[in-house]
């Protein structure tokens, strides 16, 4: 699996953490998520996957969470990987990011996650606003 980002130190343990995320299409752009904290950073929505969770239950439960839009998955793209220090979980984590297309649905809600704002972007402008170098490469392909 293709690694973006830092490279692995072989000093660290790290916790796989598996994460659904979409690149979420409508006439208004691609949908993406601010993250305040711990750093501020543009995002595709997405997230963390629990257990007894798939990776599509996970993506439609935090992007209604981080945006409060209700979407529909069209496909799978791809997946990557990344090394990374999650300082909110206070570990060191292999992200496993699972990438989907989807469209925009309909707005339930304002974000009921703290810290996170949806916005809409031009697609080709957000693909240099993207925190994530995987995240931004799948857009970039997708393109």
């Amino acid at each position: 699996m293709r690694r973006y980002g830092e490279p692995k130190d072989s000093k660290q343990t790290y916790l796989d953490r598996p994460g659904a995320y979409g690149i979420i299409l409508s006439d208004q752009g691609v949908l993406l998520t601010h993250q305040s904290k711990p750093y501020p950073e543009l995002q595709l929505p997405g997230g963390g996957i629990d257990l007894g969770e798939s990776p599509i239950m996970a993506l439609h439960r935090e992007v209604l969470e981080e945006t409060g839009w209700r979407i529909s998955i069209m496909r799978r793209l791809g997946a990557y990987q990344r090394y990374t220090y999650m300082p909110e979980y206070n570990l060191f984590a292999r992200k496993i990011c699972h990438i989907f297309l989807a469209r925009a649905v309909r707005k339930l809600s304002e974000p009921t996650e703290i810290n996170h704002t949806a916005h809409w972007t031009k697609i080709d402008l957000a693909v240099g606003h993207l925190a994530s170098e995987g995240d931004a490469a799948y857009l970039k392909a997708y393109l």
